[in-house]
């Protein structure tokens, strides 16, 4: 009886899992990744970037880096020893807030003269989904099927 309450316990959880909203990767640049000459405002458009969402900066990291930098200095492309500056080549980056978001290559002149910049707006993260009748159904079946399988424990 114990297995069959693990089990109905297994399916419950596993229908309430599945409506939760998953977080994205985006690979910046995707397969051209973290370079000069591309342009990474393009590659933003149309895209929803949202809390949870994680970017990926793919690069040569004896080339490249990505600092983290304020509006200001993502229109000049300069920076202080005070940004936070990523260097291995392979950066994740989780958006934790809402609002702008702003990264460039701290390298030579690769922000201002060869566009190796970025600017996201990050969104609140996406509500889970409302479960579709069907999913209503079975999750009202799979807690039945939990009630009858629990109540010999506690009768």
């Amino acid at each position: 009886m114990a297995s069959a309450a693990r089990l109905a316990f297994f399916a419950v959880s596993m229908v309430l899992l599945s409506s939760v909203a998953m977080a994205t990767d985006f690979t910046v640049g995707d397969g051209t990744g973290w370079t000069v000459d591309f342009n990474y405002t393009a590659w933003a458009e149309g895209k929803v970037f949202r809390v949870g969402d994680t970017l990926w900066f793919n690069y040569e990291n004896t080339k490249h880096n990505v600092v983290k930098v304020n509006g200001t200095q993502f229109q000049e492309c300069s920076f202080t020893s005070n940004n936070e500056v990523l260097s291995s080549g392979k950066d994740s980056i989780t958006l934790k807030a809402e609002g702008k978001k702003w990264y460039v290559c701290g390298v030579a002149n690769h922000c201002a003269a060869r566009q190796m910049k970025l600017v996201i707006n990050v969104e609140t993260a996406a509500p889970a989904p409302a479960p579709t009748s069907s999913a209503h159904s079975l999750l009202s079946s799979v807690f039945g099927v939990l009630i009858v399988a629990i109540a010999p424990i506690f009768a």
